[in-house]
C-alpha cells in the first residue's frame, strides 16, 4: 500500500482523493497539504487526512511514501524536483510543465533519484482508446491516415475575473492547457509524435481571462495529420476520431469523467459504394482516475519508472510549446 499525500484539495484534488478512497488496496491518501486549510478541514476529516502546514512538512514526514499534486501548472516542475529529492515518488496532474525544458527537468530528476513520476493522463485508461490501439497495432483499421479532436465546454465562466486559471501565464492557449493536452496525449497514444504545428487562438467571448478559442493543426512524424480544436466558452463537448485506410474509430460526447463507449466503420473493399452502418461498443465500467493512480501505485512499489525523459509527457510539453509559438508567429512550427 503507497501512503500518499495529496497536495491541493480543489475540486480536482478532492475527486482524486474520493476515486481511491476505501476502494484501493494499492494506494491511499493519508495526508494533506494546501493553501487554503479552512476550506478543506471538514473534507480532510471526512477522509482520513492528516493536514499538514506546508510541502516541505509532507516531504519531510517518514509515513509519507508519495505526493500527488493537484496544484496550479507553473507550480508542477519545482514541486516534482523537490519530492525527487526527497525521495517521494510523485503523480502529477497534467501538464508535466509549461515548457519542454522544465518538463524534462522534472522527469530526469525523478530518475536520477530512482522514483517513480506518474502523470494525469487518465484516458489512457479508458477500455475504448485501449481499443483503438489494438484496432491501429493489429492492421485492422490501416494505416492511419489522419486524427481529429475536440474538447470543448464552459470553462470560461466557471472562475471569476482574477482566478489563477484566468491568469494567460498559468493558462496559455485557453482550453489547450487544461483541456487539450489531454486530447495531444490520446494522439500520441495511438499515432505517435508529432513533429510540426500550425495554430490559432484568441479570446472572443469575454473581455478579461484567457483565450476562448483555439484550433491547431498537425502532422505526425509518422506522416498522419491532425485537427483538434478547444473552445471554452460553449456548451460541453469532446470527440477523438482516428481515420484509417481501411475504416474509422471514434469516441466522444457530452460526458468524459465515465466509462465511454465506441464507434467503428469500415468500409467493404469489394463494395466501396455501399455505406455501412457504425458499430457501437460497450465496455464495463472503470473509474480512469483510480486506474491511474492504482497504476502509479504498483509502479511506486515496485521502483519501476512510468513517465520518463523524453517520453510523451515531455514531448507533450514540447507540442504545447510550439503550438504557442506557433500562435505568436502566426506560421507553422516544428515541434522540438
Amino acid at each position: 500500500m503507497i501512503r500518499a499525500a495529496i497536495i491541493g484539495l480543489g475540486t480536482w484534488g478532492q475527486n482524486l482523493v474520493r476515486s481511491v478512497h476505501g476502494r484501493s488496496s494499492t494506494i491511499a491518501f493519508t495526508a494533506a497539504a494546501t493553501r487554503t486549510p479552512d476550506k478543506a478541514r471538514e473534507f480532510a476529516q471526512a477522509h482520513g487526512l492528516r493536514l499538514l502546514a506546508s510541502y516541505d512538512g509532507v516531504l519531510r514526514d517518514p509515513e509519507i511514501d508519495a505526493v500527488v499534486l493537484a496544484t496550479p501548472h507553473s507550480l508542477h516542475t519545482e514541486q516534482i524536483v523537490a519530492a525527487a529529492q526527497a525521495g517521494k515518488h510523485v503523480f502529477c496532474e497534467k501538464p508535466l510543465g509549461l515548457d519542454a525544458e522544465s518538463a524534462e527537468r522534472a522527469a530526469r530528476a525523478c530518475a536520477q533519484h530512482g522514483v517513480t513520476l506518474g502523470v494525469g493522463y487518465n484516458w489512457r485508461q479508458q477500455p475504448a482508446l485501449q481499443e483503438i490501439r489494438r484496432l491501429i497495432a493489429d492492421g485492422s483499421l490501416g494505416r492511419v491516415l489522419h486524427l481529429e479532436g475536440n474538447f470543448c465546454g464552459p470553462s470560461a465562466y466557471r472562475f471569476p475575473k482574477g482566478h489563477w486559471r484566468h491568469d494567460r501565464e498559468e493558462v496559455p492557449a485557453g482550453g489547450m492547457t487544461g483541456r487539450g493536452v489531454h486530447v495531444i496525449d490520446a494522439m500520441l497514444f495511438l499515432a505517435g509524435p508529432i513533429e510540426q504545428v500550425t495554430a490559432q487562438s484568441f479570446r472572443l467571448a469575454q473581455d478579461f481571462g484567457v483565450d476562448d478559442t483555439t484550433s491547431m493543426l498537425l502532422r505526425f512524424a509518422s506522416g498522419a495529420t491532425g485537427y483538434l480544436g478547444t473552445v471554452i466558452a460553449t456548451a460541453e463537448t469532446w470527440r477523438l476520431q482516428v481515420f484509417g485506410s481501411k475504416g474509422w474509430a471514434q469516441v466522444g460526447e457530452v460526458e468524459h469523467l465515465h466509462t465511454w463507449s465506441l464507434e467503428t466503420c469500415f468500409f467493404d473493399p469489394q463494395q466501396v459504394t455501399v455505406k455501412q452502418k457504425p458499430v457501437v461498443h460497450r465496455f464495463p465500467d472503470t473509474s480512469t482516475e483510480r486506474a491511474e493512480l492504482e497504476e502509479f501505485a504498483l509502479h511506486a512499489a515496485a521502483r519501476r519508472p512510468l513517465a520518463v525523459p523524453g517520453g510523451d509527457a515531455v514531448h507533450n510539453v514540447a507540442v504545447l510549446e510550439a503550438i504557442l509559438s506557433s500562435i505568436e508567429r502566426q506560421a507553422a512550427v516544428r515541434v522540438a
